[in-house]
């Protein structure tokens, strides 16, 4: 059971939070690296200057430090977001996996305009792209809880057969109960990953709107997820991700490996 921490991309859309200066963020990075934390995003580099020359700098350290942590970048599903991460990846030499994300549900649809046709042409050229410049894809579909089951199905079929080998189930809007991120998970695993012959990894993003971000997580995971994407303290946006403190404690006391044997005393 992996865990992915969003504290310094998705955390950082919290309303009631500043963007750090790159030493607390670096003071962060090595927090997360001392729980045993496996992944984190290191911000959206399509953002502009300043988010490249952070998540650059983290990099960097990761590299240097020989840390064990693993990255990923968030990126809209448009070449200029996934570009600076391919560039961050040849100028430090840490391989970083490109989080990829787009709308899925029909209320974002119809807001947006978007056809079905376009999506799913989107994700298939941003999928190919990424893969083309030598990045890992993880493909990102928000609002995955609030989506037809049939686009689900075709969204994440379509970014497998052009080479993501990760794919993310959101619960962007709070929406999900435990009851439906476990049917939800296993519908992925049962309709998606199982006929498309891949090692597909797994992984739940959730939010706290009914203060289930938690338990909705450890009903993904005993569904089959294999990671669980979590912030410090839950910050996030609107009130917030799910709780990376409350993860890691409630593996520990349940035993769970890795995390039963975890020294968990820098939380």
């Amino acid at each position: 059971m992996l865990l992915n921490d969003e504290t310094l991309r998705d955390g950082l859309q919290s309303p009631s939070v500043r963007d750090p200066l790159i030493q607390d963020k670096i003071t962060i990075l090595h927090l997360m690296e001392s729980l045993g934390i496996n992944s984190l995003n290191l911000g959206l580099p399509g953002a502009g200057p300043r988010a490249v020359e952070h998540v650059t700098a983290l990099a960097r350290e990761i590299v240097n430090n020989k840390l064990r942590i693993r990255a990923n970048c968030a990126a809209r599903t448009h070449e200029n977001d996934i570009r600076p991460i391919a560039e961050i990846t040849q100028k430090t030499g840490l391989r970083i996996e490109a989080a990829t994300f787009i709308g899925s549900s029909p209320i974002r649809r119809y807001t947006e305009g978007w056809t079905d046709d376009f999506l799913l042409q989107t994700t298939e050229k941003a999928v190919t792209y990424a893969v083309s410049l030598g990045l890992d894809p993880m493909y990102v579909t928000e609002d995955t809880t609030r989506c037809d089951p049939e686009m689900v199905k075709k969204l994440y079929s379509t970014a497998i057969r052009h080479g993501a080998r990760a794919i993310v189930i959101c619960d962007t809007a709070g929406h999900a109960t435990p009851m439906g991120a476990f049917a939800l998970v296993r519908f992925v695993l049962d309709q998606v990953v199982k006929p498309s012959g891949e090692k597909i990894r797994v992984d739940w993003h959730g939010h706290c709107d009914r203060g289930l971000g938690v338990a909705n997580a450890m009903a993904a995971l005993v569904a089959g997820a294999d990671c669980v994407h979590a912030s410090a303290l839950g910050v996030g946006e609107r009130v917030g991700n799910t709780q990376m403190d409350l993860m890691l404690v409630n593996l520990k006391l349940m035993g769970i490996p890795p995390w039963a044997a975890q020294d968990l005393t820098r939380l």
